[in-house]
């Protein structure tokens, strides 16, 4: 988790305790302080859930950036090796082509 995702973790979960808090201090009827606390709890759960929705789709899209970067890696990597043993296969025929000739020419 990024350092601003808990930031705002700690503020979400901090002004929920602190709604709790102040709702269990309030002079009201328990049945009040019971259905504000049952809200805000709902609320919470709401706001954290979002929370977690986003953080998926972010990993979701981390992921796939990095297997298509890791695709493209693979395929410049192949296409350089290819071309290495192509001007390989080029140097080995050249030098036979020059070894026969030293050999022909003796």
């Amino acid at each position: 988790m990024s350092d601003n995702g808990k930031v705002l973790s700690a503020l979400l979960l901090g002004a929920a305790a602190g709604a709790v808090l102040g709702l269990l201090m309030a002079p009201d009827k328990g049945s009040n302080t019971r259905k504000r606390i049952q809200d805000g709890a709902a609320e919470l759960i709401d706001e954290l859930t979002e929370k977690i929705n986003e953080g998926k789709e972010a990993i979701n899209d981390l992921r796939e950036k990095a297997m298509n970067t890791a695709a493209d890696l693979k395929d410049k990597a192949m296409s350089k090796a290819e071309q290495l043993k192509a001007d390989a296969e080029a140097e080995v025929n050249g030098a036979k082509q020059k070894a026969k000739h030293a050999t022909h020419s003796n």
